[in-house]
């Protein structure tokens, strides 16, 4: 067997946090609920990248299927309300509902705050229209400034780095895993109105509070959504991929929470197979993933999983699968 260039120690680390992520998921509540189960599923073959290919036709025929069962004989619902981000996840999720149901029960809602990203808003704008479904902006900056979101965050940010103000920018950053960080430690990015920027290490209370402010954008987003589907009687959507859950990438009662999850059993690479099966706008397609949590740039990799999506997908799919984790580090290199 050729000698991986991705370290073992790594592979290791990522199927001890599975498992303990595994663990902590069961108290949740928060269940990807289409048909997700068909686990640790032994195979005979040699691992490789392809084995994640998908028949998309197929799969997008079934995901819509189980949609219409779930939403008018189980939920009694006339239709569908999602969150349009502009990310993939979001993006896919919209288009099965409108195959599902039609553009005429598919209603989106595009929450932007003060630190959302300016493509974002433009880009749910752009799928809602290409979709051809009724859509509505909520700014939801009034909600969290109430709430006390920014001023909480402020305040434990200026605890590592007390000249920070109101209006720089800023986000949190993990070390990058394959670059052999032993260590997973969040530090803190900030950046001045003149461009100046600093990065300090957080304390443990700071770190928790930051998130814990910040929590309150996906958390006041739901509240939104589930505000749309009682005034219509229509489902929500929830649009978390199966790398997010198994990982715990969501917020508990923010994104986690949903009426349907339809690709929640679906690793991200495979989001991107039926994004291209449905002809999602490609500038959706070719935008990478972003958190558009915090003000600066922030990319899911460098925020939370330190490794690349598909080398991630990978991973889990192996250890999913029973392969021996030396065969799949070779395999992706």
């Amino acid at each position: 067997m050729a000698e991986s260039r991705w370290p073992k120690a790594a592979i290791l680390f990522l199927v001890r946090l599975k498992k303990e992520n595994g663990l902590r998921h069961s108290a949740h509540g928060d269940r990807p609920n289409n048909n997700e189960g068909q686990l640790m599923t032994t195979v005979t073959q040699t691992f490789s990248p392809g084995l994640l290919k998908l028949d998309a036709a197929a799969e997008v025929a079934r995901i819509c299927e189980w949609m219409r069962e779930t939403v008018a004989v189980d939920l009694k619902r006339k239709g569908v309300v999602l969150g349009l981000s502009g990310g993939i996840d979001s993006t896919v999720c919209a288009a099965l509902a409108v195959k599902a149901f039609g553009p005429q029960r598919v209603f989106g809602i595009m929450m932007p705050e003060k630190d959302s990203e300016a493509d974002s808003l433009a880009l749910g704008e752009l799928l809602g229209e290409s979709l051809g479904i009724e859509t509505t902006i909520e700014n939801i900056t009034g909600m969290l400034d109430g709430a006390g979101c920014y001023q909480r965050r402020d305040a434990a940010i200026q605890t590592v780095i007390p000249e920070y103000q109101p209006d720089w920018k800023n986000k949190l950053v993990l070390p990058p895993l394959l670059a052999g960080a032993r260590f997973s430690l969040s530090s803190i990015v900030v950046q001045s109105p003149i461009g100046e920027r600093k990065q300090a290490r957080l304390t443990l209370d700071a770190y928790q509070t930051i998130v814990a402010a910040t929590n309150f954008k996906q958390r006041c987003r739901k509240m939104m959504e589930y505000y749309h589907a009682d005034r219509l009687r229509y489902a929500v959507i929830g649009t978390p991929n199966r790398l997010e859950y198994d990982q715990g990438f969501f917020v508990k009662q923010g994104d986690g929470a949903a009426d349907i999850k339809p690709i929640a059993h679906l690793y991200k690479t495979q989001v991107y197979q039926l994004a291209d099966y449905l002809n999602v706008p490609e500038v959706i397609r070719m935008r990478p993933p972003t958190t558009d949590t915090y003000s600066l740039p922030q990319s899911q990799e460098e925020f939370f999983f330190s490794v690349p999506y598909d080398k991630l997908d990978c991973c889990l799919f192996g250890l999913n699968h029973a392969f021996d984790a030396e065969e799949v580090a070779a395999a992706i290199g």
